[in-house]
């Protein structure tokens, strides 16, 4: 796409001003246009947008000229008008668009809704014209609404870019950027169009389409996978949004937590509360240790030590005891026993006999004793510093307890000061709003992990679905005809969907490699970029392993490295011979800029200077001044033209 021309009449302070910017066929790509602050300079960058997309950021959303409304008779009206002549290809567009505005009999302004109508004249030098329902189409072919803001943009847009990328945000827009201008939107439609999940989508039609007249389960089977496809898809959306959500939770949590360290008593007590909590976490965690020490001490020894005063009793009760007499030498248990067959069992003397017999062990009585009394000893002494080991222990957590007690009382002082009066309401408000961000994390991580259960269910239930049909639809040959062509679609499906995952991620490493290259040309040090499978962007410096926290110049110079790659990009696979490559281009793009460089040092903004020019291939700036001397030193081989604007009253600017 390369611009043309612009004329503007009577919108905003132009009242009849036109820019011709030439060809950019002899390396001389880069328009000038110099002004002082208030003379237009983004009023007229957001003509561009007007024109195309019938939008503008003006507070004041009147765009007719002041001077204009107030020279209007009563019931007088005049148009705004903005017409842009472009090439996008090979084929010439232009552009008009206009709102009829009226001063009614009470001298008010009234405007009609802006009108657009559109041209093309294509290589053969046919004109056509877009009927009203194309208008929109026709616009997002050229460049889309949502990409618009990458290639037109101003010094505020472009530091509200550089800190999307700084805090993690906007990953989606960048997403969306890299697949559409490196031409995978066409892969995503066509999968879209032969979606499995989808019911109005090529596979979903012949999903459809099995006869049950032959077998009505058929048609029960198709419902259920149906419905389970359905399901499917709520729930993914579901995932997208909690997803969403969490990234964006943990993206402002980040971006208040950054705040909150802003403020001197906020960032000491908040650091205060991260070493109490860090502290309490500490001990808490010695205190479980000594809990499971003395736990382990009870398995393994509490039943033996319980025993202890059994055994103590019993050593002193037989210590009382006098066994001497109660050993009978000379006689053994079988002669007893064969006595006590001679007698009846009434006589004493068979009594006497039967008493003597269970005084006679298989060895004598005392020294049972003597061996129980040694074992005994042994065992008291084992066990005699248990009690002392165990008492150390105990007293070790009460002291754990009372110091866990202590900090939690320090802990619950200082977040009392951090919502208190003594501190800020901000930091209050701050301290709030990460609440809030955390409860939303946990909300969400809680959402996520039931939403991947029922996912796995619901597909589990239509792979089963699907196997269960199969072999019904495999009786009939209609229908297998039918799932010939499914599967046929199915693997068109599959194919694509490889090939879009492939060169997806191929991209996705290229712009990487691209950003970085171009990232050390603009902003020479040890930094460099990562883009994650979800797009995020995140600065690191060389040889360390954790994210840098990025200034505001060096988030800027990462957002015109990403555009400046993706230019590259679109180049390289335009002049590829890799036919895969050829297929996946679009356009590239002119850079339409107003104050880009103000958060640039002299030294920034000369690399970008002599970076831009060599990859872009129309650039067109609106700058101050001293900015214009800059950039004519860093740029002078490479401009084409130059321009002026000159504020001759609060209502008019001319362009010279």
């Amino acid at each position: 796409m390369l611009i043309r021309s612009i004329k503007l009449e009577n919108f905003r302070q132009f009242r009849n001003e036109s820019l011709n910017f030439g060809h950019c066929d002899d390396g001389r790509n880069v328009t000038i246009i110099i002004g002082q602050n208030g003379t237009g300079k983004s009023t007229f960058l957001q003509a561009f947008s007007w024109c195309m997309y019938g939008e503008t950021d003006f507070k004041d959303k009147s765009i007719l000229n002041k001077q204009v409304f107030k020279e209007m008779r009563l019931g007088e009206d005049r148009n705004v008008r903005v017409t842009l002549c472009l090439r996008h290809g090979a084929v010439e567009y232009t552009l008009v668009r206009e709102q009829s505005c009226l001063k009614d009999m009470s001298g008010r302004l009234r405007e009609d809704n802006a009108r657009l109508s559109i041209a093309k004249k294509d290589e053969s030098g046919i004109t056509s014209y877009a009927k009203n329902y194309e208008l929109e189409a026709w616009v997002n072919s050229i460049l889309p609404k949502a990409l618009s803001h990458y290639f037109f943009f101003d010094g505020e847009r472009i530091e509200k870019l550089g800190k999307d990328i700084a805090s993690g945000k906007k990953a989606r827009d960048f997403a969306d950027a890299v697949k559409g201008l490196l031409g995978l939107n066409p892969v995503l439609s066509a999968l879209s169009h032969l979606n499995p999940k989808s019911r109005n989508s090529v596979i979903g039609e012949y999903n459809r389409s099995f006869d049950s007249n032959t077998n009505s389960k058929i048609k029960a089977f198709t419902d259920a996978i149906e419905e389970c496809n359905q399901k499917l898809a709520w729930e993914k959306v579901a995932l997208e949004q909690f997803d969403e959500q969490n990234e964006s939770a943990e993206a402002l949590k980040a971006e208040k937590e950054k705040e909150l360290k802003q403020y001197a008593a906020g960032k000491m007590l908040y650091e205060e509360r991260e070493d109490l909590c860090r502290r309490i976490k500490n001990a808490e965690s010695e205190r479980v240790g000594k809990y499971k020490e003395v736990f382990k001490i009870f398995h393994k020894s509490m039943s033996p030590f319980f025993s202890l005063s059994l055994i103590d009793r019993a050593v002193r009760l037989l210590s009382k005891q006098d066994v001497s007499g109660w050993d009978i030498s000379g006689i053994r248990a079988d002669t007893l026993k064969d006595l006590l067959g001679h007698f009846n069992r009434d006589t004493e003397t068979y009594k006497t006999l039967k008493r003597l017999l269970e005084k006679i062990p298989p060895k004598p009585i005392g020294n049972y004793l003597s061996e129980f009394k040694a074992e005994s000893r042994h065992r008291v002494g084992e066990y005699d510093d248990l009690v002392q080991e165990t008492q150390e222990k105990v007293i070790r957590i009460r002291n754990e307890s009372t110091e866990i007690s202590e900090l939690k009382n320090q802990l619950r002082a200082v977040e009392k000061r951090l919502s208190g009066k003594d501190v800020s309401e901000k930091v209050n408000e701050i301290e709030t709003e990460i609440q809030a961000c955390k409860n939303t994390i946990r909300r969400c991580s809680s959402e996520h992990d039931l939403v991947i259960n029922e996912i796995g269910r619901l597909e589990e239930q239509s792979d089963q679905a699907y196997k269960e049909r199969e072999a019904l639809i495999l009786q009939d040959e209609k229908n297998t005809q039918t799932l010939t062509y499914l599967t046929y679609a199915q693997k068109i499906y599959d194919e694509l969907l490889s090939f879009y995952k492939q060169r997806e991620e191929e991209s996705r490493n290229r712009l990487q490699d691209t950003i970085n290259s171009i990232f050390k040309q603009i902003y020479e040090g040890s930094l460099h970029l990562t883009i994650d499978e979800k797009y995020h962007i995140t600065v690191q410096a060389d040889d360390y392993y954790e994210d840098v926290e990025p200034s505001m110049a060096q988030s800027i110079s990462a957002i015109f490295a990403f555009i400046l790659s993706i230019i590259r990009m679109t180049k390289e696979n335009r002049a590829s011979d890799d036919p895969n490559a050829r297929m996946l281009f679009s356009e590239t793009y002119p850079l339409v800029m107003s104050d880009p460089f103000a958060s640039f040092d002299k030294l920034r903004i000369r690399r970008v200077c002599e970076t831009i020019p060599s990859i872009a291939d129309q650039i067109i700036i609106f700058t101050k001044d001293n900015d214009g001397e800059l950039i004519e030193d860093y740029m002078g081989a490479k401009i084409g033209s130059r321009h002026w604007l000159y504020k001759q009253n609060e209502f008019d600017t001319v362009l010279a």
